[in-house]
């Protein structure tokens, strides 16, 4: 689309990865449903070839995506979020050092140690709000590479993200960034000097809780190949449907986002001020660690809540079996509501406290959600 890059973000998720504006041309990008395209002679860079490689399927959704993330390549989409993850963990050196999140998604936290185990690699798990912490573990290592997650998954922790890329370019490093959390219209991890972005698509950018993809985006040619590469061989590849689907949603990203994070931030202040909450979280509170540096950072707060209720990790339990509008289950960026006590999966970290819930604001009527929350924390006391 001409002059994509004129176009503020609203206005991407509409526009970008459209078909060209020919008379009988359709208005969205068709499914095509091939394994193989036809060619006889040596291929060109562009050509397609067979669908593990590329398709023109995929492209539409590539290119809105690489637009949002402020990148002049299109994206790379991934059959899941940790196809993606994986990706770009694998563009750590042999025998190098990853410094990550110790609160980064617990799923990407056992792929970090596998690839530690398998490659030699010394990884080093921080609090990445703690920037004095985080830049020491960087600055003890040779080309090292960082993983930022911010805000954190479940623990809403905010990283400098200015301050930690150049304590990561001053020892020769890379940046590898998860921005799910704060999707694209919230934050730019790229502008604001990470090499590689990476989302799960199956939240908040496909938005309705049925699909499952991946996507990873760089601006740079020779970290773009790599990625490619990679699933070249590995195959992590998404279905025409799927990215179909997921370019769908992505259309009412914006309003959705606007009205999820609005949503959040009062829902926040509400459980904030009721006595049964023994602790909330939100960035957008100016109670949060790290207020002041999300809203230097960031161009809105989120839209994922944690809570801590009077009572323990029973108390927490019965507010998500409670509940009547929120839904209690996983995952998190959807049109629904989502609730769950995090450490009731086995694999959450430790240092992720019991009773924590986990809230995923969705697209619902803030008195509602409200209604059916408070009622639920305050049953929870009995």
């Amino acid at each position: 689309m001409t002059g994509r890059k004129t176009l503020r973000t609203d206005s991407l998720v509409v526009a970008a990865g459209r078909p060209p504006r020919e008379t009988g041309a359709p208005v969205n990008p068709p499914v095509v449903l091939s394994s193989t395209y036809i060619g006889t002679g040596e291929p060109q860079p562009d050509d397609l070839l067979y669908a593990r490689y590329d398709t023109e399927s995929w492209r539409p959704l590539e290119e809105a995506l690489g637009a949002l993330e402020g990148s002049s390549r299109r994206a790379l989409v991934y059959a899941s979020g940790m196809g993606a993850v994986t990706a770009a963990m694998a563009l750590v050196p042999n025998g190098g050092t990853l410094v990550i999140p110790r609160h980064s998604y617990n799923v990407a936290l056992i792929a970090a140690r596998a690839h530690a185990e398998q490659r030699g690699l010394t990884l080093v798990e921080v609090d990445i709000a703690d920037t004095t912490q985080t830049t020491t573990a960087l600055e003890q290592a040779d080309s090292p590479t960082l993983w930022l997650e911010t805000p954190t998954n479940p623990m809403l922790e905010i990283a400098d993200i200015p301050a930690l890329v150049a304590a990561t370019r001053s020892r020769g490093g890379l940046v590898l960034a998860d921005n799910t959390f704060a999707t694209p219209l919230a934050q730019q991890p790229l502008a604001l000097g990470a090499d590689v972005v990476v989302h799960s698509v199956t939240k908040y950018l496909a938005g309705h809780s049925d699909v499952v993809m991946g996507a990873a985006v760089t601006d740079d040619p020779e970290l773009w190949a790599r990625l490619k590469s990679h699933r070249d061989v590995h195959g992590a590849i998404p279905g025409p449907w799927e990215a179909w689907l997921a370019l769908r949603g992505l259309r009412t990203l914006a309003l959705r986002v606007q009205r999820s994070q609005r949503s959040a931030l009062d829902l926040a202040q509400r459980l904030e001020a009721h006595p049964a909450a023994l602790e909330v979280r939100h960035p957008g509170l100016p109670s949060h660690p790290q207020h002041e540096r999300a809203a230097a950072q960031m161009s809105g707060f989120g839209s994922i809540i944690t809570l801590r209720p009077h009572g323990g990790a029973l108390a927490a339990t019965a507010i998500a079996r409670t509940v009547q509008l929120w839904v209690p289950g996983t995952s998190l960026g959807g049109v629904e509501s989502l609730i769950e006590r995090r450490r009731r999966l086995p694999s959450e970290p430790t240092t992720v406290p019991e009773d924590l819930l986990r809230l995923s604001v969705g697209i619902e009527d803030v008195e509602d959600l409200a209604e059916d929350l408070l009622a639920a924390l305050g049953a929870s006391q009995g």
